[in-house]
């Protein structure tokens, strides 16, 4: 599997070095995607391992330019292989910035809008890894040097009970890690919740069976199986089922726990507590950037790819794969006039999202790949932000908010807080807005309080009214959002609303990992031997529709392109999430009992 990811621990990501009009100038230069190119790649030359691949077939058509693309694009460069990238809209995908057009004034920037707000935990190793690749002047560090720590996380809750915190480090962990002391440390973080003493006992004595399960038990049984069931939620009182069994899932993940597998929900519970153990961090607990996301990483991203010999075609989208002799031969693709252009290359990676991926499944394509077919029983799934800008500062919580007790499944973070060189008031709008309260909206099949109806079948202002609805019936934010502050607000434009439907459709879903999904998600390597995926929705070690799962599906696909090409060139480093040493005895029993058809020994 690689490298493990504990061997990187105690890296911190902060900020390194002066912040200086230097920087300023070159993030404002970096949108033009190509200004000041080689003097970005001068500040961090490219590693050393990188090297030809020799004689021809350098050739790589990465289809797609966001997080998997750009990372495929990455790693393939700087080991000497040809490589364009076609990406049919705006680079960086989900990950990026999106300017609210038109709201700049007197030579300010314009809103800083986005498909949802950025979240970096610190058992995140891969995209760290490659972030620190990316040269930012006054950083050390590059482009890592702008994560910053996000130290006051909150679940904000309604009527009268107290919000509590979300993150926290958890003291002497060597001491807790067995079975008695793990218990202990859970029952006491996750009590005055409001979930009676009896049912958190269960839920703590579900995680600590999931922790002692062998791999084949998760993938085996535990991937088959929903959160929801997993846990038991059926029966237990409602304050369980919000702030345990859907707490998790929809507001930290934004999966349904109802239909959720307990093995990916259970997975990153593990990911989070060792990550508040300080066991196989990369960092912080929870990280944000400290600019928005096009001038913190994916412009310099650009700019420093471009400087390396990346070509960038924006504005083409892939329509079909050709294929002869079991090989791809070329890619079909039109652009915004439906002007049609054929794609040569030696090697494709495949980097589109799951959906758009499934499209191009051709006859043939599965012809040459059967076990591709899989991916077609894969659900994509909700979530998706909406940005109030406001006129006045609040001090809400310094970093992510859950409202825990919102229909909607919401999340927020208030970002101008973590933004060392933007003042918004200088910076962005018309000169009154001070602040972005960022807000992700999990579920979009609950109704809402407002108008009765679920988020798909609200028409935008709908949507904007009932969110703001719902955030303010919690207590903290009700107190300190009067209407009035907010400027405006911007939707993710991904959502199109349809008044003939009377519904939203959704062009950018999130992948979900739905209860028996693994053995449908493909791997990097296809049976198409110049073929390669890159995306979340591929098998990977963190599981996640996530920045993260994407970058590492990358990794993976280009070590693969290294192998089928021959290449000679040091394979991209792979980490995995942290494996506690003290549990693997009782997982070795498990397997044991697992192969013998007998519960975990927790399992009561």
């Amino acid at each position: 599997m690689g490298t493990t990811g504990g061997s990187d621990t105690g890296r911190a990501a902060t900020p390194s070095g002066p912040r200086s009009t230097t920087r300023r100038r070159f993030v404002r230069d970096a949108g033009a995607l190509g200004l000041g190119a080689a003097a970005a790649s001068s500040l961090m030359a490219v590693p050393a391992r990188a090297q030809r691949s020799g004689g021809d077939g350098r050739r790589v058509a990465v289809l797609g330019g966001g997080m998997a693309g750009l990372t495929a694009a990455h790693e393939l460069v700087e080991r000497g292989f040809d490589v364009t990238v076609y990406e049919r809209n705006a680079l960086g995908g989900k990950a990026r910035s999106i300017p609210v057009a038109g709201t700049g004034r007197d030579g300010r920037r314009d809103l800083p809008g986005e498909h949802g707000f950025r979240f970096f935990p610190g058992f995140y190793h891969h995209v760290p890894d490659t972030m620190r690749r990316i040269p930012f002047p006054g950083n050390s560090d590059g482009v890592g040097g702008n994560l910053v720590a996000a130290t006051g996380g909150k679940f904000l809750r309604s009527d009268g009970r107290a919000d509590q915190g979300i993150f926290g480090l958890i003291p002497d962990p060597v001491g807790l890690l067995t079975i008695d002391g793990l218990r202990r440390q859970l029952t006491d973080w996750l009590s005055g919740r409001g979930v009676p003493v009896h049912e958190l006992a269960y839920f703590v004595t579900r995680i600590l069976v999931f922790m002692t399960s062998c791999d084949d038990r998760r993938y085996g049984q535990w991937d088959g199986v929903s959160w929801w069931d997993y846990v038991k939620a059926d029966g237990m009182s409602q304050d369980y089922k919000t702030v345990v069994a859907a707490g998790m899932t929809r507001s930290v993940v934004a999966a349904k726990e109802t239909v959720a597998s307990a093995r990916t929900i259970a997975n990153m519970a593990e990911a989070f507590l060792f990550n508040a153990m300080q066991r196989g961090n990369d960092g912080a607990l929870d990280r944000v950037l400290d600019l928005p996301t096009n001038e913190a990483w994916i412009d310099p991203w650009v700019v420093h790819l471009e400087s390396l010999g990346v070509k960038f075609v924006v504005g083409q989208a892939v329509d079909a794969l050709d294929v002869e002799g079991g090989r791809i031969v070329s890619a079909q693709a039109h652009d915004a006039k439906r002007d049609r252009y054929r794609i040569d290359a030696d090697w494709f990676v495949l980097a589109v999202p799951v959906e758009r991926a499934v499209k191009l499944l051709s006859p043939a394509v599965l012809a040459a790949d059967p076990s591709l077919e899989g991916m077609h029983a894969l659900e994509p799934d909700w979530m998706v932000g909406i940005q109030y800008f406001l006129k006045r500062p609040v001090d809400l919580a310094h970093g992510h908010m859950t409202f825990i007790d919102s229909p909607w499944a919401l999340t927020a973070l208030t970002q101008g807080q973590f933004w060392e060189d933007r003042d918004f008031k200088r910076d962005y709008g018309d000169g009154t807005v001070v602040d972005c309260l960022s807000i992700d909206i999990s579920n979009w099949d609950a109704k809402g309080v407002l108008y009765g109806k679920p988020a798909k079948e609200c028409d935008p202002q709908q949507v904007a009214a009932e969110v703001w609805a719902q955030i303010k019936r919690h207590d903290t934010a009700g107190a300190q959002l009067p209407d009035d502050i907010v400027h405006s607000w911007f939707l993710d434009p991904g959502i199109v609303w349809s008044a003939k439907r009377g519904r939203n459709r959704n062009v950018t879903p999130l992948l979900v990992n739905t209860a028996g999904s693994w053995v449908k998600r493909p791997k990097a390597r296809t049976a198409i031997p110049n073929l390669f995926l890159s995306g979340d929705y591929v098998q990977t070690n963190v599981d996640l529709a996530t920045m993260e799962g994407a970058n590492e599906s990358a990794r993976a696909a280009v070590n693969a392109l290294l192998d089928a090409s021959d290449s000679n060139a040091e394979r991209c480093r792979m980490y995995q999430l942290y494996r506690a040493p003290e549990f693997e005895a009782l997982k070795a029993i498990d397997a044991t009992l697992y192969a013998a058809g007998q519960k975990n020994l927790l399992d009561l």
